[in-house]
């Protein structure tokens, strides 16, 4: 257990008394699936997301800066041992230009794959939509027939009815279509 002064203003984080079974299995699969997707990333996926990842942190930042710090007390006569090698900064700025390009094209390959990620993702998210609201209708239409058999007056409530009645995910699709213009 853990001890905490009797005066402090913090309090420590409520513990959970566990995750439900079906929850636990969930992280877990999911787990799995995200560890299988990362062994079966190509080493052109695995060099491109290790070299977004790294030019996208503050020690790239740094080394670029101490390079370019570097560079300019060369070339504008600071370091006097060292000779001058680019007077008018047009090797750095070249340097820089294609150092862009390649960058700039890791970060597409990475966010390429981020994107088939998230599209798998929200087609899992589609699926487990439309099966909780086929699984909450015919809950819906089960209440209400229970209730009508108690005699229950708010099993009459006419929205009800448009409750119980299933979504078609294309009609859903087609008006969101046809309605997108406005």
């Amino acid at each position: 257990m853990e001890m905490r002064h009797p005066h402090s203003p913090t309090v420590p984080p409520p513990q959970p008394p566990g995750l439900n079974s079906a929850l636990a299995r969930n992280i877990t699969a999911l787990q799995e699936r995200q560890r299988r997707e990362e062994r079966r990333a190509t080493f052109q996926d695995k060099l491109a997301g290790a070299v977004t990842a790294f030019t996208g942190s503050m020690t790239f930042v740094y080394v670029h800066l101490a390079i370019l710090a570097v560079w300019v007390a060369i070339n504008v006569g600071l370091v006097p041992a060292v000779p001058r090698f680019d007077r008018t900064f047009v090797i750095l700025a070249t340097a820089a230009s294609v150092e862009a390009i390649f960058l700039s094209t890791f970060v597409l390959i990475s966010q390429n794959r981020a994107a088939k990620v998230a599209d798998r993702r929200a087609d899992l998210d589609l699926q487990i939509n439309l099966l909780t609201e086929h699984e909450v209708t015919r809950l819906i239409k089960l209440t209400t027939a229970i209730a009508e058999h108690l005699g229950i007056r708010e099993s009459q409530d006419p929205t009800l009815r448009e409750l119980e009645r299933d979504v078609a995910p294309e009609a859903v699709l087609d008006t969101l279509e046809r309605t997108k213009g406005d």
